[in-house]
């Protein structure tokens, strides 16, 4: 059995149209810590607090980076018309920086922290 994160993806093809994916990051031995996967390139920490009404219309992300929602659900539409919702802990990705975007809005009335790890700068 590998050892594994499977990551969630939102991502743009080449005509722009925004999809869900996944790639893994593999995890290694690392003793009596567990498994670990190497060192990824960071360009900081971002902490966000999401009203309980947040309704973002489509959009394209400011910059690749990884969000981690920390204590609320959040549902994602891509502009291909599929919807997810994304749970508190999951950890996805978004790199749709060009094209029709996604959308996101709030689940439940519950406002939401969340924590994005960009991997690129954005201008």
């Amino acid at each position: 059995m590998k050892n594994q994160i499977d990551i969630l993806r939102v991502f743009a093809d080449e005509k722009g149209e925004s999809h869900f994916g996944y790639f893994q990051i593999e995890l290694n031995e690392s003793g009596e810590i567990g498994f670990l996967s190497k060192l990824y390139e960071a360009k900081g920490i971002i902490f966000r607090k999401t009203p309980s009404n947040y309704n973002f219309d489509f959009h394209v992300a400011p910059r690749k980076q990884y969000i981690i929602n920390l204590d609320a659900s959040v549902e994602v539409e891509c502009s291909d018309g599929e919807k997810r919702v994304i749970e508190a802990g999951t950890v996805f990705f978004v790199e749709d920086t060009f094209g029709k975007g996604h959308r996101s809005k709030a689940i439940n009335n519950k406002e939401r922290m969340s924590v994005f790890i960009p991997i690129e700068y954005s201008d």
